[in-house]
């Protein structure tokens, strides 16, 4: 797999496929990203299972947090990284001890460990690094672009009002 790019269809697939997602890393303080990128993919319909053993047996935004991997009470879809290039390769190590194993990883923005990517695809996972899931869902699903950004989509669709009044355009969700 080439980490410089991904293609739309792949990383649009990979969105619509996953459910449960674990997010290492994740913070209770409302200002560091992973904050409100778990927000935001609970909005969007994941189940989102916060990870971090400082935090263990508390809650962020209504979820329990985890101490690790193996604690989450359910199968992971998707693990996200919110840990730095290094410990990327402990978080993979972690991820390919599960059973069942997760579909994907994800490494946050600025996270590229290729040496342990290169693992968990070997053991069947999909991966993609350096990428956001909450800027990937906002632009192939065009909410992106209703603030100015170029989402590099084009949709002739128009967006649905949402029962909470709100404009709410979505990738294909089952």
């Amino acid at each position: 797999m080439n980490h410089d790019s991904y293609n739309d269809a792949y990383v649009r697939q990979i969105l619509d496929d996953v459910r449960t997602i674990a997010m290492v890393g994740a913070s209770a303080k409302n200002i560091r990203p992973s904050y409100f990128v778990l927000k935001y993919l609970i909005d969007k319909g994941y189940k989102v299972f916060p990870i971090n053993p400082g935090l263990a047996g508390q809650e962020i935004l209504g979820q329990t947090v985890y101490a690790s991997l193996a604690d989450v009470p359910a199968p992971i879809d998707m693990v996200d990284v919110f840990r730095n290039s290094d410990a990327a390769a402990g978080v993979i190590d972690e991820s390919l001890a599960l059973e069942p194993l997760p579909k994907v990883i994800w490494l946050q923005l600025g996270v590229r460990n290729d040496e342990a990517a290169a693992k968990a695809e070997a053991a069947g996972i999909r991966v993609i690094q350096n990428r956001c899931p909450k800027i990937e869902y906002g632009r192939l699903s065009g909410e992106i672009g209703w603030v100015g950004v170029n989402s590099r989509t084009i949709s002739a669709k128009r967006p649905k009002l949402a029962a909470r009044g709100f404009q709410h355009r979505t990738l294909e969700r089952k």
